[in-house]
Order: structure tokens, then sequence, then C-alpha cells
């Protein structure tokens, strides 16, 4: 992609306003927490104070509205703790520009670096930042620092007190994760029946297995409609992926298939209802149809072997959830002790998520494997601390007032990649123009009193809250008017303010988006390592598939499983990373466009065949495959070898591999499912090898966009 399509792209996204799901009750709620402030330091007759207060009430509610499994209240709290100590610091250096702007550099550093903790956290840090940059333009003491402080703090907590006494939809995020999960294998079930090997992307099952992590005291109080189902859908998806595979499962054509695709749909509609239980609290409501369809024929089974396996573990799982969901909603079930010793890894126990004194050493992992100098993170941190000092030096330099406007733009709209920073710059300024110019109008036709432009401004707050997740560029004019009204309260010319935050603003917005230009982190040099990286993660769950299939005996379910998860952690990540490759402004090195796809496809089937086998594990008293064994001893080197070979560019060749296939196809007269599934992961393994080849690797100059910037 060229510079001016990816700016063009960028400029297009940052501008899409969608269509959403709104929750007025919660930003009422939300936008309660800043009125009361608002209004209490008011009452006591100090509109600075008031304008320094809100900013807490209003961040710390800013961050219970993001896609967090950790209680709101906690989220709530730890923000406005963070956004307390940050203002008191900043208020110490505010004095001596030079202290104020290393201190600027090295928070704005730290709270780059908070992305590597996760997106939450990224977004706290960034609002401390911009917290340190306005309340310390409000001259104070140091005992007027640690007021300031309190009253922030006290905003997080008022945001605390709210949602725990006002609770709307508890354990809303957990529903919708879970039933979104179980909807996705609806999806996945009804379109089997037109297409035997549909791709299924597992982040749904993903995100249900977050939202299930609670601390011990949640587990004592959640509902048991959280209990089961996630385990269930995770075991339901290979058993469906298995019974409508032509080759292990149904054949594609004739009266089985038929059966086939009658219990897929009829799964589908299954899964749906369950997902609609959870999703509501509700009990589960099943057709007749349905029913009837998942009851063995009077006729008798029409399917065979492998296949007749499948639809009666399909049948069984169904019925679980269908039992599971449909127990009293408001009931709840204890956390044993037995099942805290287990940590979340014993059968039917809870995943438990550690209280935030133990994320300390968790987060300080994370930072330290993220510092160092080709992680896009660590790389974000140093130019915006670098941006937020030099914008700050510059809007103090110029003759416009609040000059930390341009800092503050700036330290928003940056993100760790390349296309979220310049789409975010274009939605900020577009959003700032229309809302300080409808707000400026506001201020110069009604000129409001002090408590006029308080409700103004939580007015601007609701929306914002409402609006929150439509698009950047209607948050940005919701904020942009806010603030035009908070500082209104302080008695600021509304005339300056509107002049003032555009013109700073633009410069701000220009500094992020030159700042990634000279000083970038491109993601597309680094698609090779994250593909290789994927087949590693591939191969090592396809060997504990295969290991268990050649020492029955042995059987380690839980080795299996975190193999699993690592290979949906491998296939996230490179998702993520061509997802950010595909809008950047550079050549393709070594790996267009078009052999990524290719090869993504080709260890997506990899691990969708891996999964298939899953379904049919043997026994514990199962006869080892001896088969099996050579095939896993032999895949085991070749993956290490394959791994090397992404990386440096060379062929891959599976042809050892094959070999051992084909002498374990010859003496194996049963034809199993492991000797099957073996054949269709080779064949997997025979496309990702084609997608990789030099001509396709190579791509063509359509796809090569133009010479990157400096790495």
């Amino acid at each position: 992609m060229t510079w001016s399509s990816a700016l063009k792209e960028a400029a297009r996204s940052g501008l899409t306003i969608e269509r959403t799901k709104l929750t007025p009750l919660i930003a009422v709620r939300g936008s309660a927490g800043v009125a009361i402030v608002i209004g209490l330091c008011l009452w006591r007759g100090d509109p600075t104070l008031a304008v320094s207060s809100a900013f807490g009430a209003f961040a710390s509610g800013i961050v219970t509205f993001q896609r967090s499994m950790r209680p709101r209240p906690v989220l709530a709290l730890a923000v406005a703790g963070a956004l307390a100590v940050s203002t008191f610091l900043g208020y110490l250096a505010a004095a001596h520009t030079l202290a104020f702007v290393l201190l600027l550099a090295g928070w704005t550093f730290l709270a780059g670096m908070a992305w590597a903790i996760g997106p939450v956290s990224g977004l706290a840090g960034t609002q401390t930042v911009a917290i340190m940059l306005v309340t310390v333009t409000l001259p104070t003491t140091v005992l007027g620092a640690l007021v300031h402080a309190a009253l922030i703090f006290f905003g997080g907590l008022v945001q605390a007190a709210l949602i725990v006494v006002f609770p709307v939809r508890p354990w809303g995020t957990q529903r919708d994760a879970l039933a979104d999960a179980l909807a996705a294998e609806a999806d996945y079930a009804r379109r089997l029946r037109q297409d035997p090997v549909a791709a299924f992307d597992p982040a749904p099952l993903m995100d249900a297995r977050l939202a299930s992590t609670v601390t011990p005291r949640q587990a004592r109080r959640r509902p048991v409609q959280l209990h089961g189902p996630r385990g269930l859908a995770e075991r339901v998806r290979p058993v469906l992926a298995s019974l409508a595979d032509p080759v292990v499962g149904a054949p594609l054509e004739g009266p089985e298939r038929d059966r086939a695709r009658d219990l897929l749909g009829a799964a589908g509609t299954v899964l749906d209802a369950v997902a609609h239980a959870v999703r509501h609290a509700k009990p589960v409501r099943l057709p007749p149809e349905a029913m009837a369809t998942l009851e063995v024929p009077a006729t008798g089974p029409m399917l065979k072997g492998a296949a007749r396996r499948s639809a009666y573990r399909l049948i069984s799982l169904l019925a679980d959830a269908v039992e599971l969901t449909d127990e009293p909603v408001q009931a709840t079930r204890p956390t044993t002790e037995a099942e805290r010793g287990q940590g979340g890894r014993g059968e039917g126990s809870h995943l438990l998520r550690p209280s935030v004194p133990r994320l300390v050493p968790v987060a300080l992992r994370a930072l330290r494997r993220e510092a160092r100098w080709s992680s896009h993170i660590f790389r974000h941190a140093l130019r915006v601390a670098a941006v937020a000092a030099a914008g700050y030096l510059l809007g103090t330099a110029l003759p416009f007032g609040h000059g930390y406007w341009a800092p503050l733009a700036s330290v928003m709209v940056m993100r760790p990649d390349f296309a979220q920073t310049y789409s975010r710059g274009v939605a900020r300024f577009s959003g700032t123009l229309v809302g300080v110019a409808v707000a400026g109008a506001l201020m110069a036709l009604a000129h409001p009193s002090e408590y006029l432009s308080a409700g103004l401004a939580v007015v601007c707050v609701w929306l914002m809250y409402l609006l929150m997740r439509t698009g950047f560029s209607v948050t940005s004019a919701c904020v942009a008017a806010y603030v035009v009204f908070l500082l209104g309260i302080a008695g600021e010319g509304w005339e300056q303010t509107v002049q003032e935050r555009i013109v700073l603003t633009l410069v701000g917005g220009l500094l992020a988006m030159l700042s990634y230009a000279l000083f970038p982190a491109w993601e597309t040099p680094k698609l090779r390592d994250r593909l290789a990286e994927w087949l590693e993660a591939n191969g090592r769950y396809a060997l504990a598939v295969f290991d268990t299939y050649a020492r029955p005996a042995g059987r380690r379910p839980r080795q299996v499983r975190e193999a699993l998860l690592d290979a949906r952690a491998a296939r996230a990540a490179w998702e993520e990373s061509e997802a950010r490759a595909e809008k950047e402004p550079v050549r393709h090195r070594g790996l267009s466009l078009t052999a990524a796809k290719a090869a993504s496809a080709a260890l997506a089937t990899m691990g969708r065949v891996t999964m298939i086998l899953e379904a049919h594990l043997p026994d514990k008293d199962a006869e080892p495959s001896a088969g099996a064994a050579a095939f896993a001893a032999a895949l085991r080197p070749v993956l290490e070898r394959a791994g090397e070979a992404v990386r440096e560019e060379r062929d891959l060749d599976w042809s050892a591999l094959r070999a051992v296939w084909e002498r374990w196809d010859a003496e194996d007269e049963s034809q199993g499912v492991a000797v099957r599934a073996a054949d269709l992961l080779l064949d997997a393994l025979d496309d990702l090898a084609e997608a990789l080849s030099p001509a396709s690797a190579a791509g063509d100059p359509a796809t090569s966009g133009t010479i990157p910037g400096p790495q």
C-alpha cells in the first residue's frame, strides 16, 4: 500500500461512524458521577475545584466502559488512584519548566509501556498523562495539590459507589462474551451444512475464556448459567467439525450427509437458544422440531463409524448445555477449597483471576518482556514521550495560552500501530472542530451561568458515554464541547477557548502523525516471524494429540488443552499483525499479502484437522498406535526445521514426513481416524509450502507498496 492510499484509508477509518448497541442507563450512571462531583464543588463555591475534580470522575467513568472482565468498581478506583498520583506529581514540578518536561516525558514513557499489560491499562495510562497536563495549569500550593489529588480520587470513588449502589445488568459483560461464543458456534454449525470444511474464528471462544476467569469473590456470586456452558462450547466445536468433515465424518453425498446436515441445523438452533438464554438470563426455549431431529430415528442410526460417534457425542453435549443453562438463574454455586487449591486446573473448577496486588509481578514481567528495541510497544513509548515533551514546549512557546492542548491531542491519538494513530488523528481534529464550534456557538448565544455551563458539560459527558462505541470522531466532538463548557465554569472566554483548541489540536495531531512517519514500528517485516510462531504452536498441538494416540495409557488432557490455547494465541498474534500490515505503506519484505492469506488459510486448516482428531481421542485402555508414534517422532524435527525455514525464506520440505505416513497408511488396514487426519494434515502443510514458495511469496508489484521509512 502506498503512503497516499494508507493515509486515505486511515482518514476514512477515523471518520467512520458505526451503528452499535447503546447503553443509556449506564451512560446516565456515569454522567451522574460527574454531575455529583461538579455540583458538590460548586456548592462549596469554588469553580476552579469543580473543573479539576470533574476530570477524575470523567476519566474513571471512561475506563469503566472498556471491555474488561475486572469488576467495574475496582477499575474506577484503580484509575482514580493513578490519576491522583499523576496530578500530585505534576503539581510538584509545574513551577519549573525543565523539571515538569522531564517528569512529563518519563511519566508518558511509562504510560506508553502500559500497553504491554493490556489495552485497558494503556488507556488508563493515557488518561493519567492527560490529567497531568490539564490540572497543573490551575495554580496552587503543595497543600492545594493534595486537595486536588484527593478530589480527583473522590471522583473515581463516586463512580465506584454508583456502580455498586445502582448496578445495571450485573454480569452483563460475561454473559455477552459467553453468548457470543455460543452464537458463533451456532453459526458455524449452519455453515458446515453447506461447506463441510468451513473456517471458524476462535476469537469468541478466547473472549469467553477470558470472561470466565473470575476472582474468588466473583466465583462465589457468579450465576449458575455462567458455570458450565463455556466448557461445553469448547467441546462442541471439534465434534461439529468432525461430523461435517467428508474424510473422517459423514460422506459428502447420500443419506448420511443428509442426516448430518439435519443434526448440524438442529445443533445451530439449540446453541442459539442457549445463547439467548445466557444473554438475557432466561430459561432455554427449544422448538420441538430441533428436539425431534436430535432423537435417534425409529429406523435406527443412519450414520456409521466415526460419524456415528460424533453424532452421539453432539447430542449428549447439547443436552448437557440445555440442562446447565436451564437451571435457576439466580442461584449461585460456592467455590470449594478444593477448587481453589486446583487454581482452575481441575475438572469443573474455576479459572481464578489474581487480585490487583498479585497483578504487580505479572505487569512487571510484561513490561520487561517488551523492553527491547524491536518491540512496537517500546518504540511507541519512546515516540509518545518525545512528542509529549516537544508538544508541551511548542504549545508553551506559541502565543495562544492553554499550550497543553497540543501535547494532549498528541497523547490521546497516539497508539502503538500506524493505522490507529493516523485514523485517530484525523478523527480527533474533525471531532474537535465540530465540538468546539457547537459549544462555542451556544456559549456566544446563551452566555450561560456557571451552573448552566456545568449542566451542559454533564450533557456532553452523557452523550460521550452513550456514543462511545460509535466512532472516535463522535466522542472527540463530545469531549471538545465538554471541555469548552467546563472551562466556562471557571470563567474562561469562549472565543479564546475555541481558537486555541482548534489550532493546538491541529498542531498536536500533526506532531503525532509526523512522529510515526519519522520513527515507525512497522509490523510488515515481522510477518514471517509471526507465521513461524503459529506454525510451531500448531505443531506442538498436533504432536500432543498424536502422542495421545501413540500412548493412550499416558493420556494427559491438560497437555493437549494447553497446546490448543498456545495455538490460538499464536493465531491471534498473527491475525493482529496481518491486519496491521495490510494498512502500512511499506514493502511486503518477502511475504506478499496474497501469500500471507494463503499461508494463513493453510495453517487454519492444520489447526482444524488437529481439532477433529482431538474429538476422537482414544480411551486410556485403547491399544497404542505404532503408526501414530512413528508419525509424531518424524513430525517433531521436521517442524523445528520448518519454523527456521519460514523465517529465513527457505523452501519447506515435507517429503520425509510423507514417507512415514505412507508406511503407516499401508500398514493400517482399518483406516482409522488418526491415519486419515494425518493425510489431511500433510495436505495442509503442502498448501503452506506452496503459499510460501519463492514465486508466491514474492507477490506482484501491485501489492508491494513503497519503500519503508527508517527502522
